[in-house]
């Protein structure tokens, strides 16, 4: 079947879309399921959208609140002219549950950027947290102080040419791409996703909803060992969700110039005992996107572990 013509997934559960301002960000919110039910918060990865959680909401057994933002930059939340830091979206999401869940211990669950930004919450705010999850997100690799001179340069350089993304001739060919990152994404989720991930342009092009300026480098240098004086403040009970097929380990490993001798996940593994209390699970046959290549596995993962 031609792309054109492919249907697009039909959602399980219906969002509620709504808009309310963070830290004078507005900031765009989807929420499914009773309002009532146990609150659970998702942070979706870079580059992607809230909406991207539609498949792993729709396989949750149970109820739950479900409350997910684009993140600032990203879908239909604003874009910021200065750039983008990792520290707010860490107090975007501090204003985020002073908006929803106000004094209560709440549960989050974050893939990728999402999974980093929940753990360093989890860290500098251990009293809020009762559960947390991070989806194939466990920090990124450390960087040796002698690269902050050419780190700062290449940033500064990026500063005189704005970034951007090509455009596409519609939205079949957003959903091609979505599945040549990710063979494993079905042909109607690729669809479905295409319309959160692009909106059409006055010109007839389909053009990226995310922000082009989140293509700069970093200015700073990451000194690892900062990251893990955050993590070893967690509180909370802590599950890592791996994925079997994920680029992740291999990227950590690298950059923390460790080998795995035939334990790809042995960098993980030893990231993970910085959390007093934090278990290891894995997801087979799913690469870094997980919650889309097997959501209803990740579903079961989040499920056992919050029972």
């Amino acid at each position: 079947m031609p792309e054109e013509e492919v249907e697009a997934y039909t959602p399980r559960h219906v969002s509620r879309s709504l808009h309310v301002e963070l830290r004078g960000v507005d900031t765009h919110v989807l929420c499914w399921g009773n309002e009532r039910a146990p609150k659970l918060f998702l942070l979706h990865g870079w580059m992607d959208v809230a909406a991207s959680f539609q498949f792993l909401v729709d396989a949750l057994a149970g109820e739950y609140h479900v409350i997910a933002p684009d993140l600032r930059g990203f879908g239909r939340t604003a874009w910021q002219p200065q750039g983008y830091w990792f520290a707010d979206y860490v107090a975007d999401l501090d204003a985020l549950l002073a908006r929803f869940a106000p004094g209560e211990r709440v549960r989050l669950c974050g893939h990728s950027l999402g999974a980093n930004v929940v753990m360093h919450y989890a860290g500098v705010r251990p009293q809020r947290v009762e559960a947390l999850i991070a989806l194939d997100g466990f920090g990124i690799p450390g960087e040796a102080p002698e690269r902050a001179p050419q780190k700062l340069a290449a940033w500064l350089d990026s500063l005189d040419v704005p970034p951007s993304f090509a455009p596409y001739a519609s939205f079949a060919a957003v959903a091609e791409r979505l599945r040549k990152n990710d063979p494993r994404l079905p042909a109607d989720k690729a669809a479905y996703l295409a319309r959160h991930w692009a909106a059409k342009s006055d010109d007839g092009s389909v053009r990226l909803t995310s922000d082009p300026r989140h293509k700069r480098p970093f200015p700073t240098v990451h000194r690892l060992q900062e990251t893990f004086a955050v993590w070893r403040c967690i509180e909370a009970r802590t599950l890592w969700v791996a994925a079997e097929a994920s680029h992740i380990a291999a990227w950590l490993a690298e950059g923390d110039a460790q080998r795995h001798d035939g334990d790809r996940l042995r960098g993980v593994r030893e990231r993970m005992t910085q959390i007093r209390d934090a278990r290891l699970v894995t997801i087979a046959d799913a690469g870094h996107m997980l919650h889309h290549d097997q959501p209803e596995a990740v579903a079961r993962a989040i499920q056992a572990f919050l029972a």
